[in-house]
């Protein structure tokens, strides 16, 4: 039987960011044609939920469940399992997150 199911766990640290931000995150995603839809735990302790695309080694599109807003465009550079996006908090402070996902 064929499904576009995964389920996964990422690790990650959070640098340049003021908060103690949770660093476990399962995670299911479902991959079609390199449009990705999903749900993980997200550092700030939230279910976000994100739909977008794989476009070689980045995934670009948008994802809701953080304090700051309702949905945010979410950016994400993957290899190999490692991957960094860019990270922001509410008091103005940017950052990267780094991490690992199996």
């Amino acid at each position: 039987m064929n499904t576009c199911l995964s389920i996964l766990l990422a690790v990650s640290t959070h640098l340049g960011l003021d908060d103690n931000y949770n660093s476990i995150h399962p995670h299911a995603r479902c991959t079609v044609d390199n449009w990705i839809t999903g749900a993980y735990y997200n550092s700030e302790r939230n279910m976000s939920y994100y739909v977008g695309r794989k476009i070689s080694n980045f995934e670009i599109g948008l994802v809701s469940g953080y304090n700051s807003h309702d949905v945010l465009p979410m950016l994400r550079y993957i290899n190999d399992g490692w991957f960094v996006a860019p990270a922001y908090e509410k008091s103005g402070n940017y950052g990267i997150t780094i991490g690992y996902e199996l």
